[in-house]
C-alpha cells in the first residue's frame, strides 16, 4: 500500500491534484473563434477593421496603422478592438488576407500553364500598385489565411500539368510570388527616389567607362534605352516561369 505521507496526499493535508493549466491561446488568428456565439452581435467584424487598417495604410503608409488610429475611423474604444484582434500582428495577417481577397481566381485553370500564370502575377502586380505597403509586409511578414489559402490551392492547380510534384510546385509559388513582390517593391523605390536612380545610372555608366569592369562595359553598350516597366515585367516574368516549370528532382 503506497503511503499516502510521502505523497502529500489527502492523508497529510497537503495539496490535492495539481489544477490543469488552460490550454494555450493560439498564435495563429485563424485558429481563433470569430466569435463564440453567445452574448449580443459584435459590433465590429475582423473584415471591417482590416478595411479601416487598409485604408489607413494606402493613404499614409503601414507605419501609420495603430489598433487606436483604427478604433478612431470605426468609432470604437481602441481598448474595445482587441476583442477582436488580440494584437498588431493580427492585424497584420487580417490585411494581407483581404487584399489576398482581390484576386478574382476563375472556377478551374484554362489548361494554359503559362497563360494562367501570367494572369496572376499581372494580377498580384496591380495589388501591389494599389497597395503599395505590401510588398514590404509580405517580404516582412507572409501569412496565409483563408484568401491566401484559395490563392495556393489555384496556383497549384495551374501548374498541376507540368508533372512536377507537390513540394517542388510549392517552392515554384514561391518563387514566383517573391519576384513579383520584388519587383514591385523596387518599383515604389525607383519611383521615391528619381534622383538616387539617376545618380546610380551615371555612377554604373562611369564604372564601365573606366575599363575595371569589361563586362559591365560590354552590357552597357548593349542595353538600349531604359525599358518600359511593363515590358520589363513580362520579359523577366516569362524568365522566371520558364525556370519554375523547368524539370528537377521531385519532393
Amino acid at each position: 500500500m503506497t503511503d499516502s505521507s510521502a505523497t502529500g496526499g489527502p492523508a497529510t493535508g497537503g495539496p490535492g491534484p495539481a489544477k490543469p493549466t488552460p490550454p494555450e491561446a493560439p498564435e495563429l488568428i485563424w485558429l481563433r473563434p470569430e466569435r463564440t456565439g453567445r452574448g449580443p452581435r459584435p459590433a465590429h467584424s475582423r473584415d471591417s477593421i482590416a478595411a479601416a487598417a487598409i485604408g489607413i495604410a494606402d493613404a499614409e503608409g503601414l507605419d501609420a496603422v495603430s489598433m487606436r488610429r483604427v478604433a478612431a475611423v470605426l468609432g470604437a474604444g481602441t481598448m474595445s478592438l482587441y476583442n477582436y484582434v488580440p494584437k498588431k500582428e493580427h492585424l497584420l495577417d487580417l490585411m494581407l488576407d483581404a487584399v489576398a481577397g482581390e484576386y478574382r481566381l476563375p472556377a478551374a485553370p484554362s489548361g494554359d500553364v503559362r497563360a494562367d500564370l501570367a494572369d496572376l502575377a499581372h494580377q498580384q502586380l496591380g495589388i501591389s500598385r494599389r497597395h503599395p505597403w505590401l510588398p514590404t509586409l509580405l517580404l516582412a511578414r507572409p501569412s496565409i489565411g483563408p484568401n491566401a489559402l484559395r490563392y495556393t490551392d489555384h496556383f497549384l492547380a495551374v501548374t498541376a500539368p507540368t508533372g512536377l510534384g507537390g513540394g517542388a510546385r510549392m517552392e515554384a509559388m514561391a518563387l514566383f510570388n517573391g519576384f513579383v513582390t520584388q519587383f514591385a517593391q523596387y518599383e515604389q523605390t525607383a519611383a521615391a527616389g528619381a534622383k538616387w536612380q539617376a545618380e546610380l545610372v551615371g555612377y554604373l555608366g562611369r564604372a564601365a567607362a573606366g575599363g575595371e569592369f569589361p563586362h559591365l562595359a560590354q552590357a552597357f553598350a548593349t542595353a538600349g534605352p531604359p525599358a518600359d516597366p511593363d515590358k520589363a515585367f513580362d520579359r523577366t516574368l516569362d524568365r522566371v516561369v520558364s525556370a519554375i516549370l523547368a524539370p528537377t528532382s521531385d519532393i
